[in-house]
C-alpha cells in the first residue's frame, strides 16, 4: 500500500478541534446517564470496617457499583465474605493507604484447634489481587499411609477422616523432602495454604504442629495494584465516586460517577456562563496557533500507536502465511450471526454465537472480549488449532482480526459440551451417556491428544483439556476445542518452557503451577485427561467438598481404593457387561493422574492401554 502525505488541516479545522478540546477539558470526558448510581451508596460500613472503593458492599444486584472481583457480602451485619473462586473467605480488616487487606478461610474461623484444610485458593475472577511479603505458603500432606521418618513435619493431632494415619506439614522451603520420600503417593490429599509469617514459623514450628488452628484462623494478606487507586483518587479529589461500570459481557472499565452521570476520570464544573468565560479567555490568549500543535501531536501520536500494533499482528499473519484458515471480514461475521442475534454459550473467553455461511453450513462463532498486547495471544490460539486437521480436532474455518474486533468461526457442534452429559447434577441433560459411548469418546479424546503431541509438524500441548472444552458432533464424535492457552513446541522438544500456572483448577498437572514435582512436559495434558476420566466415571467432579463421608470427598482416592479392596464397581452403578470397560477406564485414568509425570503414560501409550486388554493392565500406585 503506497504511503500517504498527511497535508495540513485547514484553519476552520482546527479551530473547530480546539474548542472541542477545550470543551472537554473543562467539562470532563462525554457522560452516559446511569440510572443505577442512585442505588450505589459511596460507602457503608458491616460492624466497625469501612467499605469503600474498590471495594462494594452487594445489596441490590447491578453492574454500575463496582468490579464483581471486590464484590463483599455482609453476614450477620458484622462479617464481610469475599469469593475467590468457589469458596467464600472473611475479610477481617482493610488497609486502605496500603492497599491491602487480610481475610481468613471462612470454614477456618468456626472450627477446633486442628481444622482439616480442604481446598488452595483460586484467584478465579479476580486477576489484580497479589499475595503480600508477609505471606507463606503451608503444604499440607493429609492422611498418609507413612511411618515417623519425618518426625519434626508430623502434626500431632487428629484430622477428622484420619483413621489411624498421620498428616504432615511443610513450607516452601522444605518441601523438597516431601517429594525426597514420596509422600504425594502416599498420602490421601495435598491442599496448600498461605498464612502469615508474623511471627516466624520457625519460632513457633513445635507448637505449629499440635495446633494450627489458630495460625490458620488469622489467615493472610492479599494486596491490590497501586493503579486501581490512583485513578480514583483523581475521581474523589473532583468530588466524584469511583466505581466501575461493564461495557461489555467481558471486561470492567473505571468510571467516575458524577452526581446522576457516569465520567471516565474526573468530575468537573458545569456551569455554562463560566465554561463561556473559560473559553473565551483561554481562546483569546493561546490562538489557534496552540490547537494546531495539540491536534498536529494527537494526529501523529495516534497514527504511530495504531500503525505499530496493526503491524504488528499484520506481521504475525505474514509469518505463519499458507498454514493460516480462512479471514473474514467484520461484516461477514455479522451477516452470518444475524447480528450476533442467536446466543449458544458465554465465558471467560467471550461469547459464542450460532450462524451460518453462505453456503448453508452451521457454524459456531465466538467473539472475544478486548485482548491485551498486540495480538499474540489470539494469533496463537489461530495457528494452533490452523495447523491441525484430525477428526477428534475441531476444525477452525476462519477467523477475523480487525482492530480490537476478534472473532474465531469454527464447526458447529450440535451436542455441546461433554460436561452436561457426564455429571449426575447437570438436570438439562437430554441424553445420559452409557458405559461403551463414554469409552469411545475416552478413545477419541486419547487420539486426538495423540495427534497434537505427536502427530503435528509442530507439537501442540492444549494445557486446559476438561470436559468444557471437549465438543461433540451429531454422532457423539469428541473433539478437542479452545486452544488459547496452547503452548506450540518443537517436535523433539521434551521440556516446555512457560511463565506462570495455565489451566484450569482440578486439572492443571502439579508440574505446572510449582516445578518441584518435575518439568512441564506433554505429560502435563496427560494429568488433566486422567482427571477428566475419572469424571466421565464417576459422573461427579472429583473433589466433592460436600460429600457426608470424608473418604468420598476425592473420588479417585475413593474409587481406588474400592477397585483394589473389592475387585467391583457395583457402587458405580456397573454391572456384569460393561464392567471390563469401567475397570479400563478407571486403572487408564489413575495411572494418568499419577503425581510425578515422570510415573505417567506417553499418550500414545494410553491409546494402546484403551484398545488393549484388560488382563495387561496392573493397578497403579494409589495417586
Amino acid at each position: 500500500m503506497p504511503c500517504r502525505i498527511l497535508s495540513s488541516p485547514s484553519p476552520l479545522l482546527i479551530s473547530i478541534v480546539f474548542l472541542l478540546l477545550l470543551l472537554i477539558s473543562i467539562n470532563g470526558s462525554p457522560v452516559t446517564n446511569s440510572p443505577a448510581t442512585s442505588s450505589c451508596p459511596n460507602s457503608a460500613t458491616c460492624g466497625k470496617q469501612l467499605i469503600t472503593y474498590p471495594f462494594w458492599v452487594h445489596q441490590n444486584p447491578t453492574s454500575y457499583c463496582g468490579n464483581e472481583g471486590f464484590m463483599l457480602i455482609c453476614e450477620d451485619d458484622d462479617r464481610l465474605i469475599l469469593s475467590l473462586g468457589s469458596h467464600n473467605y472473611t475479610v477481617t480488616k482493610i488497609y486502605y493507604p496500603t492497599r491491602t487487606f487480610s481475610i481468613a478461610d471462612t470454614d477456618f474461623l468456626d472450627a477446633g484447634i486442628c481444622p482439616w484444610p480442604r481446598h488452595n485458593l483460586s484467584f478465579e475472577g479476580n486477576s489484580v489481587l497479589d499475595y503480600t511479603s508477609w505471606d507463606i505458603n503451608l503444604t499440607f500432606f493429609l492422611n498418609c499411609s507413612f511411618g515417623d521418618v519425618l518426625i519434626d513435619n508430623k502434626i500431632n493431632c487428629s484430622l477428622p477422616g484420619s483413621s489411624g494415619k498421620s498428616s504432615y506439614i511443610f513450607t516452601d522451603e522444605y518441601l523438597s523432602t516431601a517429594i525426597e520420600y514420596n509422600l504425594a503417593q502416599r498420602c490421601q490429599g495435598i491442599v496448600v495454604v498461605p498464612v502469615l509469617n508474623d511471627p516466624p514459623l520457625s519460632d513457633i514450628w513445635s507448637h505449629l504442629l499440635g495446633d494450627f488452628g489458630e495460625l490458620l484462623k488469622n489467615g493472610f494478606q492479599l494486596r491490590w495494584p497501586d493503579e486501581i487507586s490512583g485513578a480514583c483518587d483523581r475521581c474523589e479529589s473532583s468530588g466524584g465516586r469511583c466505581g466501575y461500570t461493564q461495557p461489555n459481557s467481558t471486561s470492567w472499565v473505571f468510571a467516575c460517577f458524577c452526581s446522576g452521570v457516569m465520567r471516565d476520570h474526573s468530575c468537573g464544573s458545569h456551569d455554562p456562563r463560566k465554561t463561556g468565560i473559560m473559553i473565551g479567555a483561554i481562546g483569546a490568549a493561546t490562538g489557534l496557533s496552540l490547537g494546531f500543535l495539540l491536534l498536529l501531536v494527537y494526529l501523529l501520536r495516534y497514527r504511530k500507536s495504531h500503525s505499530n500494533n496493526a503491524q504488528s499482528v499484520e506481521d504475525l499473519l505474514q509469518k505463519y502465511g499458507s498454514s493460516m484458515p480462512k479471514r473474514y471480514k467484520y461484516s461477514e461475521i455479522k451477516r452470518m450471526t444475524k447480528s450476533f442475534s442467536h446466543k449458544l454459550g458465554q465465558g471467560g473467553y467471550g461469547t459464542v454465537f450460532k450462524g451460518n455461511l453462505c453456503d448453508g453450513r452451521l457454524v459456531a462463532v465466538k467473539v472475544l472480549g478486548e485482548s491485551k498486547g498486540n495480538g499474540e495471544e489470539f494469533i496463537n490460539e489461530v495457528v494452533s488449532i490452523g495447523r491441525t486437521s484430525h477428526v477428534n480436532i475441531v476444525c477452525l474455518l476462519g477467523f477475523c482480526l480487525k482492530g480490537s474486533k476478534r472473532a474465531l468461526v469454527y464447526e458447529f457442534m450440535p451436542n455441546g459440551s461433554l460436561e452436561k452429559f457426564i455429571y449426575t447434577e447437570v438436570p438439562d441433560a437430554k441424553i445420559k451417556l452409557g458405559w461403551e459411548k463414554l469409552y469411545e469418546i475416552a478413545v477419541g479424546i486419547a487420539r486426538g491428544l495423540e495427534y497434537l503431541h505427536r502427530g503435528c509438524s509442530t507439537r501442540i500441548v492444549h494445557f486446559d483439556i476438561k470436559p468444557h472444552n471437549i465438543l461433540l458432533d451429531q454422532d457423539f464424535c469428541p473433539k478437542i476445542s479452545d486452544f488459547g492457552l496452547a503452548k506450540l513446541c518443537p517436535p523433539k522438544e521434551s521440556i516446555i518452557s512457560i511463565v506462570g500456572a495455565r489451566g484450569t483448577v482440578g486439572y492443571i498437572a502439579p508440574e505446572v503451577f510449582s516445578r518441584n514435582f518435575g518439568v512441564v512436559s506433554s505429560k502435563s495434558d496427560v494429568y488433566s485427561y486422567g482427571m477428566m476420566v475419572l469424571e466421565m466415571v464417576g459422573g461427579r467432579k472429583n473433589i466433592d467438598a460436600s460429600a457426608e463421608n470424608t473418604s468420598e470427598i476425592y473420588f479417585p482416592h475413593w474409587v481406588y481404593d474400592h477397585l483394589n479392596h473389592y475387585d467391583t464397581l457395583e457402587a458405580c452403578g456397573v454391572t456384569s457387561d460393561t464392567e471390563e470397560i469401567a475397570k479400563k477406564m478407571i486403572i487408564v485414568g489413575l495411572w494418568c493422574i499419577q503425581m510425578l509425570p515422570a510415573d505417567r503414560p506417553l499418550i500414545s501409550r494410553v491409546v494402546n492401554m484403551l484398545e488393549g486388554s484388560i488382563s495387561d493392565l496392573q493397578m497403579p500406585p494409589r495417586p
